[in-house]
């Protein structure tokens, strides 16, 4: 008898909401490092590193992306690259990054030089495995140019 009762009932699907009474899903807005190189420096880096930098007391940086090749002795014959070139302390103290795949995760180098010379070496800058964010490229300088003894002194 059990066993008629259960012939004749039918499956009932488990209740869901209906589609209008979902969560409205928030997209999150694209990150500022997914924009075209050029735009995310300028619109971007320069005023984000502009800031980190006068809080350290550089009152007269100016920065510049430019394209041309590496002024580092040995690096004559290598191709051009983007470069980010800071200077201040009426130029004195310049820096220039290097990107050389413009574009942000890939290859980056810097160089540092004071009192107009030609830099003599170049390093690399960021090596990581994570993907490079607007704050790490902020911090980097920030702490290459402190390592330099250019924003604090000891």
């Amino acid at each position: 008898m059990l066993e008629e009762s259960l012939e004749n009932v039918t499956p009932t699907a488990p209740a869901t909401d209906p589609p209008s009474a979902k969560k409205a899903v928030k997209e999150k807005p694209p990150a500022v490092e997914s924009k075209p190189f050029a735009e995310f420096i300028q619109q971007d880096y320069f005023p984000a590193l502009t800031k980190a930098l006068a809080e350290r007391g550089v009152t007269d940086l100016h920065v510049a992306l430019e394209r041309s090749k590496i002024a580092v002795k040995g690096f004559e014959t290598a191709p051009e690259c983007s470069q980010v070139i800071g200077s201040w302390n009426g130029g004195k103290r310049q820096f220039n990054i290097y990107f050389l795949d413009d574009d942000i995760q890939g290859q980056r180098a810097i160089s540092c030089v004071d009192f107009g010379h030609i830099a003599s070496t170049i390093e690399s800058f960021l090596v990581l495995d994570r993907k490079m964010t607007l704050d790490l490229l902020v911090l980097g300088l920030v702490l290459r140019l402190n390592s330099q003894k250019w924003l604090l002194r000891n």
